[in-house]
């Protein structure tokens, strides 16, 4: 196949890019993304601060720009992000405890509901761990160690047909502390039925960092518990451009 997108497809696989509304009357930056692609994700668009930027008011014009452009072109699309530290709109950063939790389920059922039966995943929970492994100490966090897992299951109601992710960065490495943390998290959740889809490892290999020599491991390991993993940012800078061939391979290699 003679484009990214076409020649993931021939495995059943998809080759995906970040979008931002504002770009695309760019013709080149366009034309180029509904060739190669045939998965899209809202860069900015579809995060808690867009969606409900006063509490209780939803707006989704953005977004929806993204979804309309994609789909009138064939293209499948990821939703991100629903609960994470960073921007968040000002009123969720000013909450806590209790009031925070039922702000949290409520964005998701907000959102959810909009695009609800119409993209392929969400990243539901984003950036949660520390690199050590342990928790994130954010104000997500500080409602209880089990918020996670209510997000989850928050979105499982919601929509009921879309995969529903974890996405985070530095968990390429097996051997590192924040992939062990994630691992331990999503084979607890495995094990206890609570409904998560998809890890998705958000790569970063920027100021000359490289793929670890154990990357293939982590998506084999991920996957062998039962969830699909996708790389979601990719963004290869100050590296060799080989990296992506690498990161590719390892895809490849991984059934799921």
């Amino acid at each position: 196949a003679s484009t990214l997108g076409a020649a993931a497809a021939q495995s059943g696989r998809y080759f995906g890019t970040a979008i931002a509304a504002g770009r695309l009357s760019d013709s080149t930056y366009s034309t180029i993304a509904g060739r190669e692609f045939n998965m899209i994700t809202a860069e900015n668009e579809m995060k808690p601060d867009a969606t409900q930027p006063q509490r209780g008011q939803f707006t989704f014009s953005s977004g929806d720009q993204i979804y309309n452009w994609a789909t009138q072109r064939g293209l499948k699309v990821r939703g991100h992000t629903l609960a994470w530290h960073a921007q968040q709109p000002g009123w969720m950063q000013s909450l806590s405890g209790g009031n925070l939790r039922q702000a949290m389920i409520d964005h998701i059922n907000g959102v959810m509901g909009h695009y609800r039966g119409k993209l392929a995943a969400w990243d539901v929970v984003n950036e949660a761990f520390n690199e050590d492994g342990s928790r994130r100490q954010s104000n997500l966090q500080g409602t209880g160690n089990d918020w996670i897992e209510v997000a989850f299951r928050t979105a499982r109601a919601a929509d009921p047909s879309v995969k529903l992710c974890y996405n985070d960065y530095n968990i390429e490495n097996w051997s590192y502390g924040k992939t062990q943390g994630v691992y331990n998290m999503v084979r607890d959740f495995k094990s206890r039925g609570v409904p998560i889809d998809c890890v998705g490892l958000q790569t970063h290999f920027t100021g000359g960092s490289s793929l670890p020599g154990n990357f293939q491991t982590t998506l084999s390991s991920f996957a062998a518990l039962g969830v699909d993993v996708a790389l979601t940012e990719v963004d290869v800078t100050n590296a060799s451009t080989s990296q992506y061939a690498g990161l590719t391979q390892a895809c490849l290699n991984v059934p799921r």
